[in-house]
């Protein structure tokens, strides 16, 4: 019999965008720009990742952060990270 092929396993959330985040401050994207839109699995996911350093996360004045970058809470049906148009205010 056939065995199914093996996939790799999917990145954490983590993994995920820690990776999208680092590739916009390379290109010189400032961290105060960005905000991640994350699903609630998406949040509860970082939360619970015990291979994340605590440094990484920060909650402070009501306002979740991961690596710097401000979290958005649910709404959305897959996590992105937006980038603030310059013409925003």
């Amino acid at each position: 019999m056939k065995q199914p092929p093996i996939s790799a396993p999917r990145p954490t959330v983590a993994v995920r965008f820690k990776v999208e985040i680092e590739r916009a401050a390379s290109q010189g994207v400032d961290r105060d720009d960005l905000t991640l839109h994350l699903t609630l699995r998406d949040i509860d996911q970082l939360k619970r990742d015990r291979t994340l350093p605590i440094a990484d996360i920060s909650f402070a004045g009501g306002t979740m952060k991961y690596l710097g970058v401000k979290i958005m809470k649910g709404d959305a049906p897959l996590g992105v990270l937006h980038q603030r148009v310059a013409d925003e205010v």
